[in-house]
């Protein structure tokens, strides 16, 4: 058995092109998107609301295929599944491209996103899985860590690479960025090296192929006590994505200054992923998980207090370094507790839970602030840092971990 202090053969280098590369590239593409959507079921007579319910269609067409896109990464293995993500995603950005074109232009539109979304989920999913069997588990944090990192490196890169092309080519432009840098992740996710050992190890794993349910049922334990702590800090991430944009207005900014301290926050996000998964292979996933929860929650509470530039900058750093931090954690926990057998169907239960959050957390914020206002709305979020931190530091310790060193 394997010492985490024992010298490893094993280089994350040297699948690093093959495995992250695709996902930079994916980013990029759902990055050059993202700012446009909107624009474009305006140009093509939405209503505000409508607008942003096909900006909505990305996220839910990702959470409900989480269950699907674990059946699909059964059916056809990891590497194809992450090629026919590309492929699919990269279609529905050609097909939005020409809506404008095309009779119904906003339906074509939704539909797109919705494909979008589903893409996604069988290309988070896929990769996820690759990497938990191919990395070694002393690596397994640093190598989940760096793939959240790139993908967000891909998003912050994306608008930049769509604003470039829209300058010649219009909204447009920015869907063509997205169908080349689909392309370019088809293509050299062809280069992933096939996983060499088998899922099944001993005859004793030999039975049916595991379920969805089954899986639920046998792993009930861990989605009803981790898998909260896991809501929990998805719903806490995307609602400050909401937070800083709303409170800044609330200050009275322009759009400049907003976009700055939003640009800032992403930056330091990107600053810190590989140092936070060397901590948790190191000393244990809790090291990260409690910190960073407390860093955003803290953070959250502090910008309804904040009432000038630097102040909402301060309280938006501090959240881009829990972020930052927590990078990988969703996907390290998921791979620390998925079975050898039944793996793929557990990790979709898992995003799905994940992506559920994400989902919540821009919705509790919404529901508070019609009740009370915006700043208790911003509260009511930050204090999920909290709750997701108590989660964290009680379950991790006491569930038994499957890490095998």
């Amino acid at each position: 058995m394997t010492s985490p202090d024992d010298p490893e053969p094993f280089n994350l280098r040297s699948i690093a092109v093959a495995a992250f590369g695709p996902t930079l590239l994916f980013g990029i593409g759902q990055g050059a998107i993202l700012p446009v959507v909107a624009l474009s079921a305006r140009d093509l007579g939405a209503s505000v609301a409508v607008a942003a319910l096909i900006v909505t269609l990305i996220g839910l067409g990702s959470w409900f295929f989480n269950l699907p896109a674990s059946l699909v990464t059964l059916r056809f293995g990891e590497r194809w599944s992450i090629v026919g993500a590309a492929v699919a995603a990269g279609l529905a950005l050609a097909a939005a491209a020409t809506s404008s074109l095309a009779p119904n232009g906003l339906w074509l539109l939704a539909v797109a996103m919705t494909v979008v979304g589903m893409s996604g989920a069988v290309f988070g999913l896929a990769r996820q899985k690759y990497l938990t069997e191919a990395v070694p588990v002393a690596f397994r944090a640093r190598a989940l860590s760096t793939l959240g990192g790139v993908n967000r490196i891909g998003v912050f890169i994306g608008p930049f690479a769509g604003a470039a092309v829209m300058q010649f080519f219009g909204i447009a432009g920015a869907y063509w960025v997205g169908v080349v840098a689909m392309a370019a992740a088809a293509l050299l996710s062809l280069t992933i090296p096939d996983l060499t050992t088998p899922e099944v190890r001993t005859g004793a794993d030999a039975g049916p192929q595991p379920t969805l349910r089954s899986v639920a049922v046998s792993h009930a334990g861990v989605f009803l006590s981790l898998g909260v702590g896991i809501l929990l800090l998805s719903a806490l991430r995307s609602s400050r994505q909401v937070v800083i944009p709303l409170w800044s207005d609330h200050l009275g900014m322009d759009a400049t200054s907003a976009s700055l301290i939003y640009g800032l926050s992403g930056a330091i996000d990107m600053l810190v992923f590989y140092p936070a998964g060397k901590l948790m292979d190191r000393k244990g996933r809790q090291w990260v998980a409690v910190p960073s929860t407390l860093l955003m929650g803290t953070a959250l509470l502090l910008i309804p207090l904040t009432g000038s530039f630097v102040g909402l900058l301060l309280a938006a750093l501090l959240i881009g370094f829990g972020n930052g931090i927590s990078s990988g954690l969703v996907m390290t926990l998921g791979a620390d507790f998925s079975p050898d057998r039944g793996r793929g169907q557990f990790l979709g239960l898992w995003r799905f839970m994940a992506d559920a959050g994400s989902t919540g957390g821009p919705v509790l914020l919404s529901g508070v602030t019609a009740l009370a206002s915006l700043g208790p709305g911003i509260a009511a979020t930050g204090v999920l840092g909290f709750a997701a931190a108590a989660v964290f530091a009680v379950v991790i310790p006491r569930l038994k971990h499957r890490r095998n060193y």
